[in-house]
């Protein structure tokens, strides 16, 4: 599997970056992605010099060892303390005239801590990491590729078995199942969503209804591998599909694929999420679609670009969305189609690779 490119982060952050002498970065996941440390507590502070670190002891080997391994020049400082690690900031931006800190990510409250000690010049600055992660590199990508791989492989062997099983018991055989394929988890919490009420509801979380022939069940599943996620919903009808079911799914997976097509670098988030809408709206089911049509996946399972109807960011080469327009109706039930794409230079390159032609469950996988 390719390695991740993590040396070379700091300085493509920093060129974005003329706000002030130095950066903090406060966000855990933004730190993991500039260093490579994966612990629960510190900062990192960049600047053209080095990267510095502090955490706390938990974390001093564990921090310098992940540094050392991702390639990244910089120092660990170890508090012992809270206080131990604010006064340690402190002493390292005592001499700079500025520092940028993470807005989005830091609370009033800390922000005043870091005021009361610094002489520096405290300047907002809001995503010039998030917009770097954006970005993924060959490493990132085979992660992610993985991470689709298990969670195809857990859906084949579970989903042709889903008549008179409920819905949490689905969702926790797939979640089992993932882990024994190789993943550390799944990416959230696994959506079974069956029937007419609880697949009427996008986000439902499972219970213990259970699936009967007529249902329609939308599983939105992912796995996390090596920190990185995946994100793919299939929908099934249990039984014979109604003609409306039938209908409803060709509407869905013809918006859907759609979409997909029209991924490309220069395409606005706005004008990809129009593609899948506008062909729901012209089948005469627009009301039914509720949500945006994707969001960006990487180290987060939400994060930019999200792709919506007010959304303003373009696609670029390296972006990992996912496209999955649904319609949701109380008293039919839902159903939503979700692939995981990256872009490329000449449009994307699909991810997910469990079959999506028919809503009937499929076949038991081949031993």
């Amino acid at each position: 599997m390719p390695p991740l490119e993590i040396a070379g982060r700091v300085g493509r952050v920093l060129a974005r970056f003329d706000q002030a002498e130095a950066l903090l970065v406060t966000d855990l996941t933004n730190i993991r992605w500039l260093t490579g440390f994966t612990g629960s507590n510190g900062w990192a502070l960049l600047s053209q010099r080095e990267v510095v670190l502090i955490t706390d002891g938990r974390y001093g080997d564990q921090a310098t060892a992940q540094m050392t391994h991702a390639g990244v020049d910089g120092r660990v400082i170890v508090g012992l303390s809270s206080a131990a690690m604010l006064n340690a900031l402190a002493a390292e931006v005592a001499g700079l005239s500025s520092v940028g800190f993470e807005s989005a990510h830091v609370s009033y409250e800390q922000y005043q801590r870091f005021e009361g000690l610094f002489t520096t010049s405290l300047v907002p600055v809001g995503g010039v990491v998030e917009a770097e992660r954006r970005r993924k590199d060959a490493g990132e990508i085979a992660r992610m590729a993985e991470a689709c791989r298990i969670a195809d492989a857990a859906l084949a062997e579970v989903a042709h078995d889903l008549d008179g099983r409920t819905e949490a018991e689905v969702r926790n055989q797939l979640e089992i199942r993932m882990r024994e394929l190789g993943a550390s988890g799944p990416s959230y919490e696994t959506i079974v969503a069956a029937g007419p009420v609880n697949a009427a509801r996008p986000h439902h979380r499972p219970t213990d209804t259970r699936i009967e022939p007529g249902h329609t069940v939308i599983i939105d599943v992912g796995a996390l591998y090596d920190d990185y996620h995946s994100d793919m919903t299939r929908t099934f009808v249990v039984g014979e599909p109604t003609q409306q079911q039938l209908e409803m799914y060709e509407v869905v997976l013809a918006a859907q694929r759609a979409g997909v097509d029209a991924v490309q670098t220069g395409i606005s988030t706005a004008e990809l999420d129009a593609v899948c809408r506008d062909a729901i709206t012209e089948a005469g089911y627009g009301e039914w679609f509720s949500h945006g049509t994707g969001h960006g996946v990487g180290l987060l399972i939400h994060e930019d670009p999200f792709v919506n109807r007010t959304g303003d960011l373009k696609l670029q080469v390296g972006d990992v969305v996912t496209v999955e327009p649904g319609v949701y109706r109380e008293g039919f039930g839902g159903i939503r189609v979700e692939d995981l794409v990256v872009v490329t230079d000449n449009g994307c390159q699909v991810l997910t690779a469990s079959p999506k032609d028919s809503p009937c469950p499929p076949s038991p996988p081949m031993i």
